[in-house]
């Protein structure tokens, strides 16, 4: 996707301005540094950024500016954009299933951290460096979380003890990593997870070089912003807590850094009866409504960029395919007034929503202004 740099001061006065018929993202620079900022001074230790949950060459270039120095990459060429647009940056290689290529891909970036949730795996890691470090990836079944990663990546504190005492003895560096499933607004699943990382530490007899307590972190959704500080300060003392001397701490969120970076505009096609047609939907940037619950956070605005204010009424909202899959899961409240040619703006939108584009039915976002550069 191009870039388009504008002195618009805001989605609504460029919309009026251009008035574009195809969906546009909206990215605010501005936004994402304050988050990054958010995340630097308040997590008690190393952040690191979960590039699949945007993997633009802007993004990368913005938080590592802001003082990202470290980047979680999950396939080749999420290293070679990370070593394109912040070559000095730190690779960490959590992903933890891999081809051989794929191993080999991640020796020749420099990646400095790996993880590995099977002996299997860790076999296929025989060839790196001894002292690399070696996270071993823990699951359990905390809920709390929109979806659980533990499905599909993860060892059982069972499973740990031995792999973790085995990454040790080979000669890596070892560490336990977790991640307790996307948009958690607690802090519990965090400080039960760190309890057991160091009861899995203590039975396999290893000192941790590292903890990594994943991402999951929430972004902001409805109406009310998520306390990140809160779950800062649960990681801080539950990881004094469960260890002698606790480990350097590492997170590596994605969805809470990404969220704020874009806005999404979709313009109206037609409203008849109680359904609203949009010109993106759920094969384009809003594909991820389909798996976690949809956000508050819409407005609507008249084409020449005015706020509409008439009764709100729950409408079904569809995209533009041909495809009656295509439509939100849940009705939307909408003003009475919407009218063709109108846009529905969707704050929060920088993350997974751009990775996961399509061009189904010749449809889908292709366009980035950039906003607000002058905040």
């Amino acid at each position: 996707m191009r870039i388009d740099p504008t002195l618009s001061p805001t989605p609504e006065a460029w919309l009026a301005a251009n008035a574009p018929d195809e969906p546009v993202f909206f990215f605010h620079p501005a936004r994402l540094e304050a988050v990054a900022r958010e995340f630097l001074t308040g997590f008690p230790g190393l952040v690191t950024y979960a590039v699949k949950a945007n993997p633009a060459p802007e993004m990368i270039r913005t938080l590592h500016a802001a003082g990202v120095t470290a980047f979680d990459v999950a396939s080749p060429a999420e290293m070679a954009l990370v070593r394109a647009e912040a070559p000095g940056a730190v690779l960490h290689y959590h992903n933890p299933v891999r081809s051989a290529a794929e191993v080999a891909a991640g020796l020749e970036a420099g990646c400095l951290s790996w993880s590995v949730d099977r002996m299997a795996e860790l076999e296929k890691l025989a060839g790196l460096p001894r002292g690399t470090e070696i996270a071993v990836r823990l699951k359990l079944p905390v809920a709390g979380a929109a979806y659980d990663f533990g499905a599909k990546f993860g060892a059982t504190p069972e499973q740990a003890t031995p792999l973790l005492r085995w990454v040790a003895e080979l000669g890596f560096t070892p560490s336990i990593t977790f991640h307790p499933g996307t948009q958690c607004t607690s802090p519990a699943p965090w400080a039960r997870y760190i309890n057991e990382a160091a009861a899995v530490a203590r039975s396999a007899g290893v000192t941790l070089h590292r903890l990594n307590v994943g991402g999951g972190f929430p972004a902001h959704r409805d109406a009310d912003r998520p306390d990140l500080q809160a779950i800062f300060d649960t990681i801080r003392e539950a990881a004094q807590g469960a260890f002698d001397s606790p480990p350097q701490l590492v997170c590596e969120p994605g969805r809470a850094l990404a969220a704020e970076a874009l806005t999404l505009a979709a313009r109206v096609k037609g409203v008849h009866d109680e359904a609203v047609f949009l010109n993106d939907g759920v094969y384009g940037g809003l594909a991820e409504w389909r798996d976690i619950a949809p956000m508050e956070r819409v407005r609507a605005v008249s084409r020449s960029g005015a706020s509409l204010s008439g009764e709100r009424t729950r409408r079904v909202v569809f995209g533009p395919t041909c495809d009656s899959i295509d439509r939100l899961p849940e009705l939307l409240p909408l003003p009475c007034d919407l009218a063709e040619g109108d846009y529905l703006l969707f704050e929060g939108m920088g993350a997974y929503s751009r990775a996961l584009v399509t061009g189904f039915n010749g449809y889908g976002v292709r366009r980035v202004v950039e906003i607000e550069r002058q905040d």
